[in-house]
């Protein structure tokens, strides 16, 4: 008898296929098309993959999707994946980066959690999953290193910075920061404005299942699947640091 797919194992599948056909088109894109064509094109493919799939392994499942019209019926579904096609498409659309990737997760309502997820890094060549453990490194020197958006560097930084010696790293997408978090390459993730659901929900369920804290920044929990898909601020570090972190963004 066959044996039946469990949530992450499809979770993992999806992201690695949508993943794989994006590396596949990225430098045809790039000979042909220019900017916002590429960031089109990229999100287009990704989504198709999403819907294809989603009806083949999952019909009865709903989709909260970046690249797909909000179906609010999700609201009273039990199972809800949550997913971006393409998070970081301006790193995609950009020659050399790396900082791009694929977020797959699933929102229980009957458990209010996020019980399996996959975040992709395609040209990374790496994936982290909800049902494998990271040997993270040890923090390196008394300086927290804090990975930032690129595009949007927080304000918030210059409290922490106040409270204790760091480090700012900008980086891409919300998914290649947190894999730099759970890999222990830094400390902390800080974030002090609005996320889509998409862009955090998986990040948030892969750093939860490897250990790290993760919250909001005045120290409470995500929930997902809302009405209006958004969430605050967002602190994923690790847990020996949290009480100072949240003291110092909260100061």
């Amino acid at each position: 008898m066959a044996s039946v797919e469990s949530d992450v194992q499809f979770a993992r599948a999806l992201a690695t296929e949508i993943g794989d056909a994006l590396l596949a088109v990225r430098d045809e894109l790039f000979a042909r098309y220019e900017g916002q064509e590429i960031k089109d094109r990229g999100d287009a493919l990704a989504q198709a993959i999403i819907d294809r799939q989603m009806r083949a392994r999952r019909p009865l499942d709903a989709v909260l999707s970046e690249e797909a019209v909000d179906d609010l019926a999700r609201l009273t579904a039990d199972r809800v994946w949550i997913v971006d096609p393409l998070d970081g498409t301006r790193e995609f659309a950009r020659q050399g980066r790396i900082d791009w990737g694929v977020h797959i997760a699933l929102w229980d309502a009957n458990q209010g959690a996020l019980t399996a997820a996959a975040v992709a890094l395609p040209a990374q060549g790496v994936l982290f999953a909800t049902d494998d453990q990271v040997n993270r490194a040890p923090q390196s020197s008394q300086v927290v290193r804090v990975v930032a958006s690129q595009s949007r560097t927080p304000e918030i930084l210059q409290a922490v910075g106040e409270a204790m010696p760091i480090e700012i790293v900008l980086w891409g997408s919300a998914g290649a920061k947190a894999a730099r978090v759970i890999t222990g390459d830094v400390d902390a993730y800080i974030h002090d404005s609005e996320l889509n659901e998409w862009d955090s929900a998986a990040p948030i369920a892969v750093a939860l299942a490897n250990g790290l804290h993760v919250s909001r920044l005045d120290g409470s929990a995500f929930t997902f699947n809302q009405r209006v898909p958004v969430t605050g601020g967002i602190l994923m570090c690790r847990p020996e640091l949290a009480d100072a972190l949240l003291a110092a963004v909260n100061s």
